[in-house]
């Protein structure tokens, strides 16, 4: 999760157990515009079977995101869109229902139109081997047959369908081709979806990339050029994988470092 950032490094940032692993949220953002609700990405669900479970150390037994919905008392059966910016499984695995041994995984969100880039999609699609393990082979299809994916050509910095004066699409390559962040642009304040570009906290660093990380130098380039816009507009980060931060702002320190401000643990109920 750290590059070629050494353990003695990233062990101070983060509780690690006996085999190297980490805790990590695969949080996902619901947004209510004008009584629509978009979620942006599903987090990792449960569609892993006992063996991969085991592997990436997922703990939870139940779909913590359809949990988690019903406690807003809201049902994956009334979302209206689900915007992904790419198809890795810790993304995009709540699309599908949980595990049962012998069966085929199902589409959840049956009434949802599925917002994904094109780049993104044709990734998913058509794996490189260095990645291929992180794509669920069965998603593009499902979502293919369900007649409601909306794909976003490249660079497109909005889609006509999908709220365009309050969502903006800005793109980066260097984690995966074409993976699509959503800038949320309120009354009162503008939110980044920073996705795998900027996971948590520890990735604000520039220097720090992951070993998932497709190109790790362009990584480096693409945050460092998104930066410029985030302070010039004052734009909070919402972070996917960072256990103890839901949300930041960031800035530079007195040694010219990008550092968090501001951060928040959780967000329950957030007007912008």
């Amino acid at each position: 999760m750290f590059g070629n950032a050494p353990k003695a490094v990233w062990q101070k940032w983060c509780t690690v157990d006996e085999k190297s692993r980490i805790h990590l949220a695969c949080r996902s953002l619901l947004l209510d515009i004008g009584g629509k609700k978009i979620l942006l990405e599903t987090g990792i669900g449960s569609f892993f079977s006992p063996k991969l479970k085991e592997r990436f150390g997922v703990v939870e037994a139940q779909h913590m995101l359809l949990k988690n919905l019903e406690k807003i008392g809201t049902s994956h059966d009334q979302i209206d869109y689900v915007i992904l910016s790419h198809l890795h499984f810790d993304h995009a695995g709540g699309l599908l229902s949980p595990y049962k041994e012998g069966e085929d995984p199902k589409l959840l969100f049956p009434k949802a139109k599925f917002v994904v880039g094109e780049l993104a999609f044709d990734r998913a699609i058509r794996p490189h081997r260095r990645d291929a393990a992180s794509f669920i082979p069965a998603l593009p299809a499902l979502l293919k047959k369900s007649e409601r994916l909306i794909l976003v050509e490249q660079g497109k910095s909005f889609h006509p369908e999908v709220f365009p004066e309050y969502l903006e699409f800005i793109y980066s390559d260097g984690h995966t081709p074409g993976q699509m962040h959503v800038l949320i642009q309120g009354k009162k304040e503008k939110v980044l979806f920073a996705g795998d570009l900027i996971p948590g906290k520890a990735w604000v660093h520039l220097p720090i990339t992951m070993g998932y990380d497709r190109f790790p130098e362009k990584v480096i380039d693409e945050k460092s050029k998104l930066y410029e816009k985030i302070l010039d507009e004052d734009i909070q980060l919402f972070f996917t994988h960072d256990i103890d931060h839901a949300m930041a702002k960031i800035k530079k320190n007195e040694k010219g470092r990008f550092v968090t401000t501001d951060t928040q643990e959780s967000l329950v109920e957030y007007a912008l």
